[in-house]
């Protein structure tokens, strides 16, 4: 017998499977880890939610400290009464801000001008206010633009004065929303309405 008979055969394709078997098995154990990772966070962003607090001021119950609001002083008030708020009506309590100047501007196709003094009102906490007094310039603005864009025949009747007020509102409310991303005006009123 020759030498090449009394070796045994090496089979053939016995390691490629060793090697397709540790393949799959590295591929398994990655993939674990990677899923590990993203769930834990640490890559991918991970499950978390984002959270998106609400900052806007917030409505203000009769009876409810305000945390914006500015402390009163020593010897205001009545007598330094307690809660003056009646239990009838809104559940929320309204601040209403006065702009100390007059508005006066001529109406539109006319000569005729209209002079009013206005107060503005909000259920929210102090920080509308606030806002008010920050953006006055900018409100004052708005304010005479949006009476010049007025008709006399509007301001004469009472439909048309509310139709006013709301405008007023609105347009106070995109001042606001514009400069701190939120209005909290819920309404103008009339403190002079004087048409010449």
């Amino acid at each position: 017998m020759s030498d090449k008979e009394d070796k045994p055969k090496k089979k053939k394709g016995g390691g490629m499977i060793i090697k397709i078997v540790g393949a799959v098995a590295l591929l398994g154990v990655g993939a674990g880890g990677v899923f590990g990772l993203v769930a834990a966070g640490i890559i991918g962003g991970g499950t978390h939610e984002v959270v998106k607090v609400d900052n806007n001021p917030k409505l203000v119950r009769k009876g409810e400290e305000d945390p914006y609001a500015p402390v009163a002083k020593e010897g205001e008030g009545e007598g330094g009464a307690g809660e003056t708020d009646g239990e009838g009506g809104s559940e929320f309590r309204t601040v209403y801000y006065n702009f100390a100047e007059d508005f006066t501007s001529n109406l539109k196709n006319t000569d005729a001008l209209l002079q009013v003094n206005i107060s503005a009102s909000t259920r929210r906490d102090y920080r509308v206010v606030l806002w008010m007094k920050k953006h006055e310039l900018a409100i004052r603005s708005a304010l005479l633009i949006a009476i010049a864009d007025t008709p006399e025949e509007e301001v004469i009747s009472p439909e048309g004065k509310a139709l006013l007020q709301k405008r007023l509102t609105a347009a106070i409310n995109k001042v606001l929303t514009e400069n701190e991303g939120f209005g909290g005006v819920d309404n103008v009123y009339f403190k002079t309405f004087i048409v010449q």
